[in-house]
Formats: C-alpha cells, sequence, structure tokens
C-alpha cells in the first residue's frame, strides 16, 4: 500500500518517528521516495476530492514542501495502516495513532494512507515505477 508523510511532519523532523511506527507495528517499507510533488501529480493522487470543499487547501499544502512517499507491505497492511493513521481529524484521531500523536489539523494531519486495495494500486502506479518496489511478499 501507499504511505505518504506530509510536508507537515516532514518540516517538523518527524520522518523517523512516524517510519518508525510503521516498522514497529510489523509492515515493511519495499519502495520509499522523498520528493516535492508537482501540482499535476498531486491532483492525480487526490483526484477523488476533486469536488471536495478542501481540496484547494490540501493542493496548496501537499505541494508546498517535500514529501515522504513509501510502499509498505504486511498482514492486513491496508486495515492496520488506516488504524495506525488514525482519524484524519487529529482531534478525533485515537491517542496513540500517527494522527492523534503528530497532526495539527485536518489538513496538516501528518500522514496519507490508501483507503483501499484499488486505491493504494493506483497511488503507487502514480508514484513509483515496478522496479523501484523490492517486494518481499
Amino acid at each position: 500500500m501507499l504511505v505518504m508523510i506530509k510536508p507537515d511532519a516532514v518540516a517538523r523532523s518527524l520522518v523517523g518517528k512516524i517510519i518508525g511506527r510503521i516498522e514497529e507495528r510489523g509492515f515493511t517499507i519495499v519502495g520509499l521516495r522523498i520528493l516535492k510533488l508537482s501540482q499535476a501529480q498531486a491532483e492525480e493522487l487526490y483526484a477523488m476530492h476533486k469536488n471536495k470543499v478542501f481540496f484547494g487547501r490540501l493542493m496548496n499544502h501537499i505541494t508546498s514542501e517535500p514529501v515522504i512517499i513509501m510502499v509498505i507491505e504486511g498482514f492486513e497492511v491496508i486495515n492496520g495502516m488506516r488504524k495506525l493513521s488514525g482519524r484524519t481529524d487529529p482531534l478525533n484521531a485515537d491517542v496513540g495513532s500517527i494522527r492523534g500523536s503528530y497532526g495539527l489539523t485536518v489538513t496538516k494531519n501528518a500522514i496519507h494512507s490508501a483507503e483501499s486495495p484499488e486505491d493504494a494500486k493506483r497511488e503507487i502506479d502514480i508514484s513509483f515505477r515496478s522496479e523501484e518496489i523490492v517486494s518481499v511478499l
């Protein structure tokens, strides 16, 4: 599945802590990139939100600074990573989740994780070439 450490967390030097939480949960990183998303890349990744009221704010944030994009694998990775990420709004996220620990606002919520196997495949195909992923499963 695809996981992105968002610009707010990168700027706050939380990358190591977030990656540590992912690895402690038992997930394996099989692809990793650091990049500054272009407007076109961001719009493609978040196409499902294009008509939502927050889309412009999200695009401004996600393209503002570098992000860390990872492909991770593991048992029940989608459900497990969604739980580890926490609810979108950090104020409503479980204590101990990444967003509950590091999120600042609904937009600056530290992390993105794919919502379904279909979304994960689409997001990985946008972000990585197949030879950049070293699958262990």
